[in-house]
C-alpha cells in the first residue's frame, strides 16, 4: 500500500526541469513508444498549460484529446482519406506560399527530416509514405486537437497558440514529447463526430504526443534557429 502510495505522489510531483531547459529541449518527435500518459500526469500538464494568457482572460482554446480506441479509429479515418485523395476540407486555410529566406528554412527543414528518413528527393512512394506518417499521428498513444469558437478570428487563435506552446514545454518538463501538426486540420468534421461536438467549434491544429522512441530515425532530426538579429529589431530613439 505504502508503495501505491509513493508511486502516486511520485506521478504527480512536478519535475525539476526549469523553462529554460525545457524550451531548448522541446522538439518534434515523430515516433512514440507504445505507453500511454498516466491520467494524473495528463491533468496536471493541462492544468499548468490552463494558465497562459488570453485576451481579456477569455481562454479560448477548445482542447480534445483522443486516446485507446478513439485515437484509433481517427487514424483509420483520417488515413484512409489522405490514402484515398479525399480533398481536405480545413476549417481554416492555409496559406504555405512561403517566399525569399522563409522558403529557404522550409526547404532546410525538409532535408534535415528526409535525409533522417532515407528518403530521396525523387522517392514519391518515400514522400507518400512520410505524409501518411502524420495522419498515423507518427503512433503517439494521444492525440490533441485545438480549436475555437467561430465566431473568432485570427487574434484570438494567437490566444490558442500561446496554450499550444505552454502546453508543449509542460509536456517536455514531464519527460514526454510531442509534434505540433497543422495536417490536423485537414479532416475537421471528423474530429467534430468523433467527440459529438454541437457547438460548431473549428479546428485550428493537433498536437501528437507521448514518451519518446528514441530509435526512430526521424527523432533525431534538429533544425536550427537564425540569430536574434534575423528576427528581433531592438531601438531606444
Amino acid at each position: 500500500m505504502k508503495n501505491e502510495q509513493q508511486a502516486v505522489k511520485s506521478s504527480l510531483a512536478d519535475p525539476d526541469m526549469g523553462l529554460i531547459d525545457s524550451i531548448y529541449a522541446r522538439h518534434s518527435v515523430r515516433g512514440y513508444l507504445d505507453k500511454e500518459v498516466p491520467q494524473d500526469v495528463m491533468d496536471r500538464i493541462f492544468e499548468i498549460a490552463q494558465q497562459s494568457p488570453s485576451n481579456c482572460n477569455v481562454q479560448p482554446w477548445k482542447v480534445y484529446v483522443a486516446s485507446g480506441e478513439l485515437k484509433d479509429r481517427l487514424r483509420e479515418q483520417m488515413v484512409a482519406a489522405t490514402a484515398g485523395g479525399v480533398t481536405p476540407n480545413p476549417d481554416y486555410a492555409y496559406r504555405g506560399d512561403f517566399a525569399d529566406e522563409y522558403r529557404t528554412r522550409q526547404i532546410e527543414c525538409a532535408v534535415a527530416l528526409y535525409s533522417k528518413m532515407g528518403i530521396g528527393r525523387g522517392d514519391k512512394e518515400g514522400r507518400m509514405r512520410a505524409v501518411l506518417r502524420n495522419f498515423e499521428f507518427f503512433d503517439a498513444p494521444h492525440i490533441a486537437f485545438l480549436g475555437m469558437h467561430p465566431d473568432f478570428g485570427t487574434t484570438v487563435a494567437i490566444d490558442v497558440g500561446m496554450f499550444a506552446q505552454s502546453l508543449m514545454l509542460s509536456m517536455v518538463a514531464f519527460g514526454l514529447h510531442s509534434c505540433p501538426m497543422g495536417t490536423m486540420r485537414n479532416y475537421p468534421d471528423m474530429v467534430r463526430d468523433a467527440f459529438e461536438i454541437e457547438d460548431g467549434t473549428k479546428i485550428l491544429f493537433g498536437i501528437s504526443f507521448g514518451y519518446e522512441d528514441p530509435f526512430v530515425d526521424a527523432n533525431e532530426t534538429r533544425t536550427t534557429r537564425d540569430d536574434i538579429s534575423a528576427n528581433i529589431v531592438f531601438r531606444s530613439d
